[in-house]
């Protein structure tokens, strides 16, 4: 999971109307990052963006729908999963792309900042929650290729284990301001590959324990 994406500067084509949404949506992640949510502003960022307020506002409407498209484009630049031909090296390449974005000064303010509106905000909420819904589909069928190698029991969960990966480590961003480093991402992975193959993560294995 996480931004996982391109340079978020990346100009996309589409002529002008891609340009104001790209200027605005970079604008919008500098200033989560420098001074979090509750000091967002919509005519701060069009300041920034060098573009109209009015612009802006008819385009966004408020902060949170802002927030909410930024996370839309976060989520169409993110990067497509690694296959290596392995559980654990998927995995591996999985939390490293989670710990390199979460640990960039910029993209994990950001993040962090995202996550504090969405406690607050229900559109930011849906947003969020939508980002991470699409980044753990993306990885999923990693886990169902080492199911039908063989390397996973049948019935695992594999949404569950892609969940499981980023779990530690967006817990230490958010509890320890402990850094995170490849070696937090390869325990992250580790420890996600060895419950999954002990059955840890069976659809249903709640029930039955």
């Amino acid at each position: 999971m996480g931004f996982e994406g391109a340079d978020p500067g990346t100009v996309r084509p589409g002529g002008r109307t891609a340009r104001v949404r790209s200027a605005v949506l970079q604008a919008a992640g500098d200033a989560l990052a420098e001074h979090g949510f509750a000091h967002l502003d919509l005519a701060d960022i069009a300041r920034r963006a060098e573009v109209g307020k009015t612009t802006v506002y008819r385009r966004w409407g408020t902060v949170t729908g802002l927030v909410a498209d930024l996370l839309v484009d976060m989520a169409e630049q993110s990067l497509p999963r690694t296959e290596t031909g392995s559980l654990l090296g998927d995995l591996k390449a999985n939390a490293r792309l989670v710990q390199r974005t979460l640990a960039d000064p910029r993209q994990g303010a950001l993040f962090k900042a995202v996550i504090a509106a969405a406690t607050c905000e229900a559109k930011a909420a849906e947003a969020l929650h939508r980002f991470y819904d699409i980044r753990v589909e993306e990885w999923a069928p990693c886990v169902q290729q080492a199911v039908d190698r063989g390397e996973l029991p049948e019935g695992t969960d594999a949404h569950e284990v892609i969940r499981a990966v980023s779990a530690p480590l967006y817990y230490r961003l958010l509890t320890s301001g402990d850094g995170l480093d490849e070696a937090a991402a390869d325990r992250a992975a580790g420890a996600a590959a060895a419950a999954a193959r002990a059955g840890v993560f069976l659809r249903g294995a709640e029930g039955r324990a």
